[in-house]
């Protein structure tokens, strides 16, 4: 049947079963938007307040459910405010599509207004982009473009069309969607029979999970590795919920602001499993001491991370879950009762520690988990509030912390908590924030009050720039350069004007009962917390230190007594 490249675009979403996209109209994607409107009944449009806010969403969305994200915009600056959120999924790998739309043919490379070659500018970022010009080759393109985002290590993928495109008829045949299958042709045999062995010589196992295990769905083989061998286990921020919070066999978070448990014990084991991780600078420190006692064994669909930053001893290339399967058809059940106590030892002499006398982060995160059970998305910002919910909150099930990772990008949280709440209306989803990060979506709140769905978001309100102004304090002699918030900006205020509803909380006692009535409320609901701007993060590793380095507030007492 003869469509214009506007419906192909539509009919090529619906093959794939794209129910949501998040976006924002202008002059060179109004073809497409048009199509949309005839095509409402089948896919839902969320007009955010800001591109960024789109490709947050798309992100948000793809993270909570599995599935591909899609945001939309037009060209030039419309696309270029898409780049933020498609650098951030590509450093985490969350498959999403971005769809542009471009200036006529015609006007390509002129300066024409609002053109920009966004396809080359967001290259090193995406798996891949394209720039379609020709009508025939548009659906194949889209098609290739979902595969490209979901198969092998998922990421972002652009489709950039020209208007003249977007308006041209052909002939549309639909298509089912390629399957996407897990990658098993590299894992090898010697090498799995390697990594068998390496298990069963070990005396102190400990794995370290990542995002990886998340993305290949491997948490039940996680779990019944770890419990199946004895070994402790740690995680990233991005393979939080992979293994439950509470388990015994859990440690926490490793790296620059994981538990002492972690750090020591993956300095202390004499092999370190590595499960879809990518070995970052904020989980190693210092690469060359990183689990210098131990064998490494590192497992991970993507070659190239192999041997990247932490060179291993062995490795497997495959996806988790498949790996694990084959481990787990031949690995016996084995005992390490010394090294499990003295792990043990670990995490009680060395627990997550606060300020029990003041309204703090911890003790709001803390309190949140306790009122849902651990049963919610929890989506954040980038700083302290986010080392606090990674710390503090006890995620069981993958799919539950969203957060950015590898970017670190302000203003993610609330685009995202409004994709997955898109995506999973079943679940409670609650967005947490500093203020220095709500301050750059919250135009978003108007978005989610659009919406009708009902939305938390948490604000940990400390006038400055928190993680910032905690490195300044430690390495910067308190100079507090340009990171102080000292306006009179009044968050209750702003959120009511989107339409939500504004709480403030500034005393412990105010916590609970904050926190229960936005659980049992309607819409968004905007919690404003105020807390002490001197509160920090610890445990903390300097940065490029040794993670067996890591210190606390304690550590800092006794250093100060000892001078």
């Amino acid at each position: 049947m003869q469509l214009t490249g506007a419906e192909i675009i539509v009919e090529c979403l619906k093959e794939q079963g794209v129910d949501t996209v998040f976006g924002y109209p202008g002059g060179a994607i109004l073809n497409v938007y048009d199509a949309l409107y005839e095509y409402r009944d089948e896919i839902t449009h969320i007009l955010t307040s800001h591109e960024q806010g789109a490709s947050h969403a798309a992100d948000g969305y793809a993270r909570a459910t599995g599935k591909v994200g899609v945001c939309m915009a037009t060209s030039g600056p419309g696309a270029t405010n898409l780049v933020t959120g498609i650098a951030t999924a590509y450093m985490d790998s969350v498959p999403l599509v971005a769809i542009t739309a471009n200036v006529g043919k015609a006007l390509l490379g002129r300066d024409s207004f609002q053109e920009v070659d966004i396809a080359g500018i967001v290259m090193p970022i995406t798996k891949h982009s394209y720039i379609v010009k020709d009508i025939s080759q548009l659906a194949d393109t889209m098609r290739k473009a979902f595969y490209i985002a979901k198969s092998g290590r998922p990421g972002p993928v652009l489709v950039d069309v020209t208007k003249d495109v977007t308006a041209a008829k052909y002939e549309y045949e639909p298509r089912r969607p390629a399957t996407v299958n897990r990658e098993t042709s590299e894992i090898r045999k010697a090498d799995v029979e390697t990594a068998i062995r390496m298990i069963r010589e070990a005396e102190k196992p400990f794995i370290f999970v990542g995002g990886g295990a998340v993305i290949s769905g491997a948490a039940r083989e996680v779990s019944a590795l770890a419990h199946r061998i004895q070994a402790p286990v740690c995680d990233s921020l991005m393979g939080k919920g992979t293994f439950p919070g509470e388990d015994p066999l859990y440690t926490g978070m490793l790296g620059m602001h994981g538990t002492k448990a972690s750090n020591l014990g993956v300095s202390q084991c004499d092999l370190l499993i590595v499960l879809g991780a990518r070995f970052s600078d904020r989980v190693t420190g210092n690469a060359k001491t990183f689990a210098r006692n131990a064998k490494i064994l590192q497992i991970d669909i993507d070659a190239a991370e192999i041997n990247k930053n932490v060179i291993v001893d062995v490795s497997i290339v495959g996806d988790v879950k498949e790996v694990l399967r084959r481990l787990l058809e031949v690995i016996p059940e084995k005992e390490h009762p010394e090294w499990l106590a003295h792990i043990q030892e670990l995490k009680e002499k060395y627990p997550l520690r606060y300020d029990h006398t003041q309204l703090t982060g911890p003790y709001i995160i803390e309190k949140l988990y306790e009122l849902t059970r651990g049963d919610a998305i929890i989506t954040t910002d980038v700083g302290q509030h986010q080392m606090w919910t990674a710390q503090y909150y006890k995620f069981k099930e993958p799919r539950t912390l969203l957060s950015s990772g590898g970017l670190g990008t302000m203003g993610y949280g609330l685009g995202a908590a409004i994709g997955a709440k898109t995506g999973r209306p079943d679940k409670t989803v609650i967005n947490i924030a500093g203020d220095g990060c709500f301050r750059m979506n919250m135009n978003e709140i108007a978005t989610s009050v659009r919406t009708g769905r009902h939305l938390i978001q948490i604000i940990f309100n400390n006038h400055v720039l928190g993680m910032v102004r905690q490195w300044q304090t430690l390495f910067y002699d308190h100079r507090y350069s340009h990171t102080i918030l000292n306006d009179s900006v009044d968050f209750v205020k702003v959120s009511e004007a989107m339409g939500a509803k504004g709480v403030r909380v500034t005393k412990m006692e105010e916590v609970e009962p904050a926190l229960r009535e936005a659980l049992n409320g309607e819409g968004t609901i905007v919690l404003d917390c105020w807390i002490d701007q001197d509160l920090s993060v610890f445990p903390m590793v300097p940065a490029g230190a040794n993670i067996d380095d890591v210190f606390d507030e304690e550590d800092m007492k006794k250093d100060e007594q000892s001078i």
